[in-house]
């Protein structure tokens, strides 16, 4: 993902998450840390783009910053091929885990994330601008 893919990022952004949706400044901030410390990637149908992830890895540790499909891509593998993207990329960076935050209220994503290892760590309470609390998981990685 770069710079020429941000307005159609920013407005799958604003439709995926009407009530905190990051704004052109903190995704510009991400993507200048590209490759340091972060690594985004978009989707793409028939050249439009679709979805949307971004991994931050720092030492042994990585997290997933974002996960983003279009409503009518949903259920489709999009999710499921930038979430094993975004794993690989942390195992090459050297991660031995990964962790991530999900809506409390998101249960489509949270069977996601089971399905690829990810367990249940804790709970922030409050967390998301409206007030949802957040689930955080975390998977080991293979070393």
């Amino acid at each position: 993902m770069g710079v020429d893919d941000l307005p159609a990022v920013m407005e799958l952004e604003r439709a995926t998450f009407p009530a905190d949706a990051w704004s052109e400044r903190m995704m510009l901030g991400e993507l200048a840390d590209q490759p340091r410390t972060r690594h985004y990637i978009v989707a793409e149908r028939d050249g439009r783009i679709v979805g949307y992830a971004g991994l931050a890895v720092a030492g042994d540790q990585g997290d997933v910053q974002t996960i983003a499909v279009l409503a009518e891509h949903r259920r489709a593998g999009v999710g499921a091929l930038m979430l094993n993207a975004l794993l690989d990329e942390a195992g090459r960076r050297g991660a031995s885990a990964v962790f991530l935050e999900v809506r409390a209220d998101n249960a489509p994503a949270q069977a996601m994330y089971e399905r690829f290892g990810f367990q249940q760590l804790g709970l922030r309470r409050g967390y998301y601008d409206d007030g949802t609390d957040a689930i955080t998981m975390v998977r080991k990685l293979d070393g």
